[in-house]
């Protein structure tokens, strides 16, 4: 197995969860530790993790773990006060809405959802979100949103001081961001990119993003691209298993061990404030 010592992993699923996972908390600790991970994400689609995480570290103090707070139904949707509250107990992740997105709902023929813009306007209480975010030097995530929101929310974002901002899982179908769109974001608002190691395409079936992903690497550059892995499915391998996948598929591929470094352990740091 490849060498992990020092990866960061920016989105990991564990349970206790709605969906079954493939490890709970502090078993993905465990994984994390035992490789020798410099620092973990906790995501949920519906609770906020950072309260979790907080206990893991107790336990398991060698890896950071931190936690996040994903903007659906369950946490009152583009809620300030929610936000504040998770950002003020350690919550280093803002996720706009994912499985609550009207357009990830619309996109699996379901009505209804959460919309970050209507009326070709930022709705007033996300406005309120990134001037907290901002504040706390956060980091936001686009979460399942559609290619035309996910450019309405990053150029307020960056208007409300948002430095921190990452596009996630762009090849995901449900979020669909061609590299031509990816290349205007980065050219107008610096952002960087989330590729994660598989996604799903119905029946409980998974395919890899790895090919995918080398191809967004080679035309953006590494330097606005993250590495995780979006792992935590009982149909994917376990966590370290799959970023070990990962990271040997870009060695194979002649991706330099700088890149490599750059997008598994420099940047999500930075991003983290664990650069220092």
């Amino acid at each position: 197995m490849i060498d992990l010592n020092g990866v960061i992993d920016l989105h990991i699923h564990s349970a206790p969860d709605i969906r079954v996972r493939s490890h709970n908390d502090l078993e993905l600790a465990e994984q994390a530790t035992k490789v020798g991970a410099k620092a973990i994400v906790i995501k949920s689609h519906h609770t906020p993790t950072m309260d979790r995480a907080w206990i893991v570290n107790q336990v398991y103090p060698e890896t950071n773990v931190f936690g996040s707070i994903t903007l659906n139904h369950t946490v009152g949707g583009f809620n300030p006060y929610a936000v504040d509250y998770a950002l003020e107990l350690g919550a280093k992740i803002v996720w706009l809405p994912t499985i609550h997105a009207k357009n990830h709902r619309q996109k699996e023929g379901k009505s209804g959802g959460l919309e970050p813009v209507q009326h070709n306007k930022i709705v007033p209480g996300l406005v309120d979100i990134f001037k907290i975010i901002a504040e706390k030097k956060a980091i936001l995530a686009t979460g399942h949103l559609s290619p035309k929101e996910i450019f309405f929310v990053v150029d307020e974002a960056k208007k409300q001081g948002v430095e921190k901002i990452v596009v996630t899982h762009p090849e995901f179908h449900i979020v669909g961001l061609t590299l031509a769109d990816q290349k205007r974001l980065l050219d107008d608002f610096n952002v960087y990119f989330e590729r994660t190691y598989a996604q799903p395409i119905g029946g409980g079936k998974y395919q890899s993003n790895l090919s995918v992903n080398l191809k967004a690497i080679e035309e953006l550059g590494y330097h606005s691209t993250i590495v995780s892995t979006d792992g935590g499915q009982i149909e994917n391998p376990k966590w370290n298993k799959a970023l070990s996948t990962y990271i040997q598929f870009l060695f194979d591929n002649d991706v330099p061990t700088k890149a490599i470094d750059t997008m598994t352990k420099h940047t999500p740091a930075k991003l983290l404030g664990l650069d220092s």
